[in-house]
């Protein structure tokens, strides 16, 4: 289908993003002879998470397939953090000119603003898809420890399951702890920014990010943010600043950082402000979209000279 598409087109610039359409765009794009690429790696994904035989011999194979996707030209490639692009720098081969680093997707900061918390109970609220490696089991772990110390805590899952990833929970798994009382689940829900609204604690445990949305939706709704110490997510937090760091995989320290935050609100206030500056200079979706541009812009340019270099 990329084949076809890229054919009849016949695109200036391709821009891609997540990981099947770089690596299957890549090659389409170097059969077709796209003159320019942009490549979006916002992850690595499951495979790069688990530590199985059958993922570790994926990993070697997908690493061909990264050489050939991204042996292009003229490609430039985006990475959300320093940990995924020296990952894919290794196996790909990419050159230091070649590679450019944008710090998440950005987020409207007029949008996702910042509001008082009017309810009295405080809710702790992990927002993301059901998936193992989001951390969701820890996230249950640590509310059952939680539960009975903060009366007025609620422990909210926002996000459906993914049944097409390996690591999806299922809605047994799910409505067995909403069951016994330790979470609650609303599923998938498109007014995020109201959600912040009314949390007091936004979560996020995953075991390992591009750069994840949440924390920059949460952090310009002055919220404080407990997070794991892992790639991607530490790059989205001022530790101590704007929220807590903890190591993964780790219920009771996930805890007992939530703990720290659900026994002040003085805390949560100052980390809530600093939050809000930290999206202010460093997420505004405005200057994500002009660096973007900028790169286009570069692409075309570096094309345009390489065709009038054939020319001659």
């Amino acid at each position: 289908e990329l084949l076809l598409l890229f054919c009849q087109e016949k695109p200036d610039i391709v821009h891609l993003v997540t990981i099947k359409p770089v690596l299957f765009g890549g090659i389409v794009s170097r059969l077709t002879n796209v003159p320019g690429v942009v490549a979006a790696i916002s992850g690595l994904g499951f495979v790069f998470i688990d530590t199985g035989f059958v993922s570790q011999l994926r990993r070697y194979f997908i690493g061909k397939f990264y050489r050939a996707a991204l042996n292009h030209k003229n490609i430039s490639v985006i990475f959300q953090n320093w940990d995924d692009c020296d990952t894919i720098t290794r196996l790909s081969g990419l050159k230091d000119e070649q590679i450019f680093m944008i710090e998440g997707s950005g987020v409207d900061l007029e949008k996702f603003n910042v509001s008082g918390v009017d309810k009295q109970d405080l809710l702790v609220v992990l927002p993301a898809r059901m998936l193992r490696d989001k951390g969701v089991v820890e996230f249950v772990e640590a509310a059952k420890l939680l539960t009975k110390e903060f009366e007025g805590a609620r422990f909210i899952l926002v996000g459906d399951i993914d049944l097409d990833n390996p690591s999806s929970l299922t809605i047994d798994e799910i409505g067995s702890w909403v069951k016994a009382g330790y979470v609650e689940h609303w599923g998938y829900q498109a007014d995020m920014a109201g959600i912040y609204a009314q949390s007091a604690i936004v979560v996020l445990p995953s075991y390992r990010e591009g750069f994840p949305k949440v924390l920059l939706e949460a952090a310009a709704c002055g919220r404080p943010v407990v997070t794991t110490d892992v790639p991607g997510c530490r790059d989205a937090v001022i530790s101590d600043e704007t929220g807590f760091l903890v190591p993964s995989r780790n219920p009771e320290k996930l805890a007992g950082a939530i703990a720290k935050l659900l026994r002040s609100k003085p805390l949560r206030e100052i980390m809530g402000t600093k939050a809000r500056a930290l999206a202010e200079r460093s997420f505004d979706v405005k200057k994500v979209i002009d660096k973007h541009i900028n790169i286009y812009e570069s692409v075309v340019s570096k094309s345009k000279q390489k065709m009038e270099q054939d020319r001659k």
